[in-house]
């Protein structure tokens, strides 16, 4: 007698959750997070009211603990020193340059975290459509993925974080007409903030397998919850800091300040949470 898939779940053209019958009757639950954070899958045996974990080898096991912890501190120490530039530059106690070096440091910490995750994905375990078990392959680098939810989130968000780069690499630059910094600093931190919201949009319906829910109990949604809030503070701190034409001043540092100070603090957060959410 061969297994049969019952129901599957997600939003558009991802899958997020599948639920399938085994042979013995047992009945096997595969969640895209769990599987890819987690290295489990959940079983109940035929006639019981509960399931138990089915986890992935240890040696797995083993490679995503050690790249989760990457990730986590990357995106702790990442958020907090853009909190720390943000907070520089508000207060005006330090020059542009010192402020910029601060973001620049903490932007080669987002992009390592951010690179980190999507290789975690790569290398995360996969079902087996035959049994109650997930299987690893060897250890890649990189791979095109783009049915997989988690893949496409993980991959734009390491794509948002290499877009911050240029922003912050160009806040480097000195005498720019308002075109000039509108187009080389604030238009890739749009395109960075933008990226952000797409992945971490993508990361809820992960978590949620629809658009949204509330589950406060998950240690995976505050985590998802979290950094889409920042993401959205950051989006409103680059809409603050759109240099005008005709004053050649920003919409608003104050906003722009806070918005980049209180986003960064949701990474950070997110970050020091993420380092729970392991095998």
């Amino acid at each position: 007698m061969g297994n049969s898939e019952e129901r599957a779940e997600g939003a558009g053209p991802f899958t997020t959750r599948l639920t399938w019958r085994l042979a013995a009757g047992e009945t096997a639950v595969w969640e895209s997070r769990a599987a890819r954070k987690r290295g489990t899958l959940a079983v109940r045996p035929a006639g019981a009211a509960r399931s138990s974990p089915r986890r992935a080898d240890e040696a797995t096991l083993v490679r995503l603990r050690r790249l989760n912890g990457i990730a986590a501190v990357s995106f702790t120490v990442g958020g907090a020193l853009f909190a720390l530039g943000a907070a520089l530059a508000q207060s005006g106690s330090v020059g542009p340059t010192a402020t910029a070096t601060v973001y620049f440091v903490g932007g080669v910490f987002f992009t390592l975290g951010g690179y980190v995750s999507l290789v975690q994905v790569i290398n995360a375990p996969r079902r087996e459509s035959t049994a109650g078990a997930l299987t690893t392959h060897r250890f890649r680098w990189w791979s095109y993925e783009p049915g997989r939810i988690d893949w496409v989130s993980t991959f734009v968000l390491f794509a948002g974080t290499l877009v911050f780069g240029v922003n912050l690499l160009d806040s480097f630059l000195q005498g720019l007409t308002v075109q000039q910094m509108n187009r080389l600093i604030w238009a890739p931190d749009m395109i960075g903030c933008l990226l952000f919201l797409i992945s971490g949009q993508l990361a809820v319906v992960e978590v949620c397998h629809r658009p949204w829910c509330l589950h406060r109990r998950s240690i995976g949604w505050w985590i998802v919850a979290v950094n889409q809030l920042g993401s959205a503070l950051f989006m409103v701190a680059a809409l603050a800091a759109f240099t005008r034409p005709e004053t050649a001043s920003l919409v608003s540092v104050g906003i722009a300040n806070w918005g980049t100070l209180t986003g960064a603090l949701c990474f950070a957060g997110a970050g020091v949470l993420q380092a729970f959410e392991r095998p």
